[in-house]
């Protein structure tokens, strides 16, 4: 079972979740995979569903924020750069007095 989770429920920070019933249609080799999923998880079909979005959010959560941080780190350079030519010119400054 995935983290003790009773099929057709999702716990979150110990809450239990409110499920919705869908239903999909899958090619049979996509069922296949599903089902190894499930099995290998200890869950159900609906269990194994849950957890792969679940995984899908984080690696999309993951990636914005591996963007926001490279984009952070993208300004802090130019900030840097810009402190140390002010850096410069002052100590530029003392050394002609």
């Amino acid at each position: 079972m995935i983290a003790g989770h009773t099929p057709g429920m999702i716990l979150l920070s110990q809450e239990a979740i409110i499920m919705s019933k869908v239903t999909i249609s899958l090619p049979e080799n996509l069922l296949k995979t599903l089902d190894g999923f499930a099995a290998n998880w200890e869950t159900s079909r609906s269990g194994a569903v849950a957890e792969l979005i679940f995984r899908a959010e984080k690696i999309n959560l993951e990636a914005e924020m591996a963007l926001g941080y490279k984009e952070l780190a993208e300004l802090n350079k130019i900030e840097a750069q810009s402190n140390l030519l002010a850096q410069l010119e002052v100590v530029n400054n003392d050394k002609t007095r």
